[in-house]
């Protein structure tokens, strides 16, 4: 008997490094110390010197049960950008830097061009948020997952100086909401999905008129990742007073997060177009109306909240960056939370 023979295949787990390392080194920013295969990532902070007061922000998550439809469709190579996504996006929502990643990738059984396809995409993730991939670890785990299935998830560290972070505590009456447009589902509400969409390679390759495309291509399109487009902003000279991620629990739980008390979210609906997905969504699943905002982002990755006279230079700051942006709704008095009108 022997380590091969109960299932932990090593050197399989060595050809996926060596796989992985083209991937790798794009992310490479200059405070990388080292290569990949250390004990540790390393990461030089001379840099955060420069700052008055450096506050470090970190952001763990992984992609939920959206890395069932990678099974399914056999695409491995997009589902990383979602873990990064996740992560950063967070960090991005209190005004910070990502510096750094470190992805977590269980399986069952370790097919190195497979693990290789995952991190390319956790690579391209990094590149999309300029943070360094420092670091990982794939673990297999036979007898407790199913040879062909996996779980992906992500650690990531970033930078604020304490002057510019994002806290919400200047939100008024009166602010303006801007909304950033999402690709689609991104990484939340996949378990609900999974109910109304029969998860078989012959219905996700169903193509749908109102989509444009194929069931699936519409399902995994990967997270927008909003670091740039935040920078773009804060570049254009523009304060965020507020921001918030809109991940699980959609519009509901999300926005307030950012809101201080007495404050409330007044959203137009007809403020933008509601991507066909989650109408689909809604037909095929029964879903009402508000069971739909309190689960999903319904086209919206992003809500931030700007004084007034800064919402055409915020949109159009996001704009150079590629990010749709509009404007969503205002804040009033209140403490509802969230309306939705």
């Amino acid at each position: 008997m022997d380590y091969k023979k109960s299932g932990v295949d090593i050197e399989a787990g060595y050809k996926s490094v060596e796989l992985m390392k083209e991937h790798v080194k794009k992310t490479f920013r200059p405070e990388v110390l080292g290569g990949l295969g250390g004990f540790a990532g390393a990461f030089d902070l001379s840099k955060i010197k420069e700052m008055d007061d450096p506050v470090l922000l970190s952001g763990t998550d992984g992609c939920g049960t959206k890395v069932k439809l990678a099974f399914v469709l056999d695409k491995h190579d997009t589902i990383g950008i979602d873990a990064v996504a996740m992560c950063v996006n967070d960090i991005a929502c209190s005004g910070g830097e990502p510096l750094f990643f470190l992805d977590y990738i269980a399986c069952g059984k370790n097919y190195p061009e497979k693990i290789a396809a995952i991190v390319s995409g956790v690579a391209e993730g990094c590149v999309q948020s300029e943070a360094a991939l420092v670091g990982g670890e794939t673990a297999e785990h036979p007898g407790l997952m199913p040879e062909d299935e996996y779980d992906l998830a992500g650690f990531a560290v970033g930078v604020v100086d304490r002057k510019d972070m994002i806290t919400g505590d200047d939100i008024k009456p009166g602010d303006t909401l801007i909304g950033i447009a999402s690709t689609g589902v991104h990484s939340n509400g996949f378990s609900l999905v999974r109910k109304v969409f029969d998860m078989s390679r012959e219905s996700l390759d169903t193509y749908y008129d109102e989509l444009g495309k194929t069931l699936g291509e519409a399902l995994i399109a990967p997270t927008r990742i909003y670091v740039k487009g935040l920078k773009a902003v804060k570049n254009a000279g523009v304060k965020i007073k507020g921001c918030s991620h809109i991940t699980g629990g959609g519009f509901y739980e999300n926005i307030p997060r950012m809101l201080p008390d007495g404050i409330t979210a007044k959203v137009k609906k007809d403020s933008y177009d509601v991507p066909g997905i989650f109408k689909l969504l809604a037909a095929k699943g029964n879903i009402e109306e508000h069971m739909m905002y309190n689960t999903f982002n319904m086209g919206v990755g992003m809500v931030l909240a700007v004084d007034p006279a800064d919402a055409d230079k915020v949109i159009e700051a996001l704009a150079s960056t590629g990010d749709k942006a509009w404007v969503l709704g205002e804040t009033v008095s209140g403490d509802e939370g969230v309306i939705l009108y």
